[in-house]
């Protein structure tokens, strides 16, 4: 008998639940409004940007592909991209080839800035985190300082050595 009562007073708020339940008008969920090619392409350029920005303060290691062990300038961008199933080679010369060209003044975040004293011979490969009237400024993991942010064309050392910039995001 007390296990009749037991049940009967478990049971009881479970059934008031489902009979509100089935007074509630039902509704259709809306799937969220799909984004335009460019608005998904700008998102898609944040979250590699921030991800990338994520690694300040890992420090260099030559030839370096992972957080764990450090990354070179090359490893760095072919680490950040391919967490986004973007694969470019982890070899800043061949990265240079990858994607298509794009003038400097139109660069976005996410495209790749190549650095060095002609475009035949590419030395460093950074990430563009902005370009504004101020400059651009890049997500890169140098020999001395690891991966840092700033704006490279302030930089007495880097603003001269900029060549051209790459899209490898854009399909």
């Amino acid at each position: 008998m007390y296990s009749k009562r037991l049940l009967s007073l478990l049971l009881l708020p479970l059934l008031f639940s489902i009979g509100c339940n089935l007074l509630k008008p039902r509704t259709t969920p809306t799937a969220p409004a799909p984004r335009s090619g460019a608005e998904a392409g700008a998102s898609l350029r944040r979250e590699v940007v921030n991800y990338g920005q994520k690694y300040v303060g890992t420090k260099y290691h030559y030839a370096g592909t992972n957080p764990q062990t450090g990354f070179d300038c090359s490893g760095f961008t072919s680490f950040v991209l391919k967490q986004y199933n973007i694969k470019v080679s982890p070899a800043s010369s061949k990265q240079a080839t990858e994607g298509r060209p794009v003038p400097l003044e139109r660069a976005q975040p996410g495209d790749l800035i190549f650095f060095g004293d002609s475009p035949k011979k590419i030395q460093h490969v950074a990430l563009l985190v902005r370009r504004s009237s101020d400059g651009l400024t890049c997500v890169h993991s140098t020999t001395s300082r690891g991966v840092v942010v700033e704006n490279v064309s302030k930089s007495t050392y880097w603003k001269p050595k900029i060549l051209f910039a790459r899209d490898v995001i854009s399909k």
